[in-house]
């Protein structure tokens, strides 16, 4: 039975996905005991159950295709896609009220990837307009709510994938991330986020043109074996020549790894109390388990938030301008409070593009720098919990919005600017709301294998908590 409360929902029953992971349930599927069907059925009912309260769905497809694959990691595995990444048959509306979107012809790249594992997709996850956002709200539709506190954001850009996988909807959903939006919802809803090196999985769609490409795809997870596996049945797919190739990672190696950790954002943006408390909590398990660990500094340059926001901007401006591509009755003048500000904000600054594109793309000389003698780099995912719905909703003013969002994500947009791999893992709980606190890892291009051999190494020290078993 599906539980609610005043502030917390999950689908966790007993039917054919059980407590299953990804690997879990399509092990049983391989052996008999489950039906693919079977599985399908019994997370559409479970989206339905829950979504009332978790507003975390596009589209929902009533008779879902089989995936493209008859084997595969996670052949017989119900899942869903992100409304920014076309599925054939499917709208594709990137969260926005601009337009209106028709079918997609054909899958994207990376969805013929990401079917190529097996998976049967049960439809469309919502997102914010675009993905700019790192909370999934709007300004005139029901916000994306955080299964764990439904008074909470689920994240963004990806939360309503996120949203699905923790309240047990459905094991693994895609995601995609080019300033934290893989990371961000799987810290606030405390999930497993791995955003793979900028390559690792074929291009996106959407930025592999654009001068500087920040965004990487990848799912949400409960399990860090789910995202093992994934980067192992893209790999089987599609492998860059120009990474080393990864395989799968099935657990912990016992290397003694090298950890730097911050506590506060390279920017000047200090995390809270509790989120300091995860990090260091986290480095005491650490040194615990015979790893080394030392506080480093990160010497980015000071004009790196401005920067971004101004690439940001650059981003939406060039939304704006092409937007009947996307749908022929496109309007950016319909574009949410952010878009537009964001988009004011490029005009200002438009001139300054080709020193902001220079300045990002130097940024990994002091990313190599503070990985000297290191082989990972800890720190908080976010300057603080998931903050209650409204605050960081588009109908805010602009500039106070901003300033707001600056605040809370502080940490994860260099991994996007550098094309480095990050993971977010779950750590502690706020003692009096119950959210979820997560804890990023970050490493050197192509590095995926050490993060998942410090992901194994924790989740098996301190097994991560389940929605279903809070208090």
């Amino acid at each position: 039975m599906t539980t609610f409360d005043k502030t917390r929902v999950h689908a966790f029953r007993d039917d054919a996905l059980g407590e299953h992971d990804a690997v879990g349930l399509a092990e049983a599927i391989r052996r008999g005991e489950v039906g693919a069907a079977e599985a399908a059925r019994d997370a559409a009912e479970r989206v339905r159950a829950v979504e009332e309260r978790l507003h975390a769905v596009q589209t929902h497809v009533d008779a879902p295709a089989p995936g493209a694959a008859t084997g595969g990691a996670f052949a017989g595995v119900p899942t869903f896609v992100k409304d920014n990444t076309d599925h054939q048959g499917l709208p594709t509306g990137h969260g926005s009220a601009a337009f209106t979107p028709s079918p997609a012809r054909r899958h994207a790249p990376f969805a013929r990837q990401f079917l190529s594992s097996g998976v049967t997709v049960l439809g469309k996850t919502r997102l914010p307009e675009f993905g700019f956002s790192p909370t999934t709200e709007y300004e005139a539709a029901e916000p994306v709510r955080n299964p764990w506190h439904t008074g909470h954001s689920a994240g963004g850009s990806s939360g309503g994938s996120a949203a699905l996988v923790a309240a047990g909807a459905v094991p693994i959903a895609h995601a995609n991330d080019g300033g934290g939006s893989i990371r961000i919802p799987a810290a606030a809803c405390g999930l497993v986020g791995l955003k793979p090196t900028r390559g690792r999985v074929v291009p996106n769609d959407q930025s592999r043109r654009l001068p500087l490409d920040l965004v990487v795809d990848g799912v949400v997870s409960r399990s860090v074996r789910d995202s093992a596996a994934f980067l192992a049945a893209a790999e089987t797919y599609w492998r860059n020549p120009k990474l080393p190739p990864l395989g799968l990672v099935e657990g912990p190696s016992g290397r003694r790894l090298r950890i730097g950790f911050l506590l506060d954002s390279p920017n000047g943006v200090a995390s809270d109390a509790v989120t300091r408390e995860a990090v260091t909590e986290t480095a005491t398990t650490l040194e615990r388990l015979g790893h080394s660990v030392e506080p480093v500094e990160m010497a980015i340059d000071p004009r790196f938030t401005e920067d971004f926001l101004t690439y940001w901007g650059m981003l939406s401006f060039l939304l704006g301008a092409t937007g009947r591509t996307l749908g022929a009755d496109f309007d950016r003048h319909r574009m949410d409070g952010l878009s537009r500000g964001l988009r004011a904000t490029y005009l200002e600054n438009w001139r300054h593009t080709p020193g902001v594109l220079r300045r990002l793309k130097r940024t990994k000389v002091a990313y190599a720098a503070a990985f000297r003698g290191l082989d990972l780099l800890l720190t908080p995912v976010l300057a603080h919990p998931a903050p209650p719905i409204g605050r960081l909703a588009p109908t805010v003013p602009y500039p106070e919005l901003v300033e707001r969002i600056l605040a809370y994500v502080a940490f994860t947009p260099v991994d996007n600017v550098v094309g480095t791999p990050s993971i977010s893992l779950p750590s502690t709980r706020t003692t009096d709301e119950g959210l979820p606190v997560g804890v990023m890892f970050s490493g050197r291009p192509g590095s995926e294998r050490t993060l998942l051999d410090v992901a194994f190494t924790l989740e098996a020290d301190r097994p991560f908590r389940r929605i279903q078993d809070a208090p």
